[in-house]
C-alpha cells in the first residue's frame, strides 16, 4: 500500500539501515515496490525536523533516482549527487552534515553501469585530450580510479572502472573526513559502495567498511 512504512522502527543501526536498503531494492528490482512515505501524513509528521537513515552519495544520472530505486519515501533518505559522484569540498561537506546532524547511521556511495562521466574519464586517458569548461574538473577527479582499474587489469571495461571509482571514492570519504572516519570507527555509522546495474535495476554490493551485518 502506498504510504506504508515497511518495518516498526525506524532504522537506528548500520545494520538495521543496511537491511531496509536492501529490501527496498529487492522490491524495486522484483517490481513490487510499495512506494513508501509518500503520503499526507508522512508529509505532515516531517514537518518539524527529519532523521533520514541513509546518506546516498551518487551520481546525477537521471537513471538513478535513489529514491525510486531503493523504494524509499520522504523523510528516509539524504541525498548528494555530482556527475560520476566526485568528491568535493560542498559534496564532503553535505555528507559530513548528514553524518554530524542528523546522525545517518549508514553512508552508500552509488555509481552506475555505463557511466557518462567515466566514459569520458576513459576517454581522456587514452587520447590525451580534456573536454572543455567544468566537466573537465569531473574528468580529473576521476582520472585516478580509472588508471588504478587499468592498473589491475589493461582490458578493463567500463563497468569494472566504475565499480573500482566506486570503491576508490567510499575509500576517500574516510581518508578526507575525521567526522566520517570516527562514525565508522565508534561503528555508529558504515560506508557502502553499490554499483546499479540499469537493465535489471539491482544495486550490488562492492565495498564496505563498517557494521552492516547483525
Amino acid at each position: 500500500m502506498a504510504g506504508e512504512d515497511h518495518g516498526n522502527t525506524h532504522p537506528g543501526t548500520p545494520a538495521q539501515a543496511w537491511a531496509r536498503l536492501m529490501e527496498g531494492n529487492r522490491r524495486f528490482v522484483e517490481s513490487v515496490a510499495s512506494h513508501p512515505n509518500q503520503d499526507a501524513a508522512r508529509r505532515s509528521s516531517l514537518a518539524g525536523g527529519q532523521h533520514p537513515f541513509v546518506t546516498i552519495f551518487g551520481c546525477s544520472d537521471s537513471r538513478l533516482a535513489a529514491e525510486i530505486i531503493f523504494d524509499m519515501g520522504l523523510g528516509d533518505a539524504f541525498v548528494v549527487r555530482t556527475a560520476g559522484h566526485v568528491i568535493d569540498n560542498t559534496a564532503l561537506g553535505s555528507i559530513e552534515f548528514g553524518e554530524d546532524f542528523l546522525d545517518v547511521p549508514l553512508i552508500v556511495v552509488l555509481g552506475h553501469d555505463s557511466c557518462g562521466a567515466v566514459t569520458a574519464t576513459k576517454g581522456s586517458v587514452e587520447t590525451g585530450a580534456m573536454p572543455a569548461g567544468h566537466v573537465r574538473g569531473i574528468v580529473e577527479l576521476i582520472t585516478p580510479s580509472v588508471l588504478a582499474a587499468l592498473r589491475i587489469d589493461s582490458a578493463s571495461s567500463i563497468d569494472s572502472m566504475v565499480a573500482e571509482h566506486v570503491k576508490q571514492t567510499a575509500a576517500r570519504l574516510l581518508e578526507e573526513s575525521p567526522i566520517i572516519a570516527e562514525g565508522v570507527a565508534s561503528q555508529k555509522t558504515a560506508v557502502v559502495g553499490l554499483t546499479y546495474h540499469l537493465n535489471d535495476g539491482r544495486a550490488e554490493l562492492v565495498y564496505s567498511n563498517g557494521p552492516i551485518t547483525a
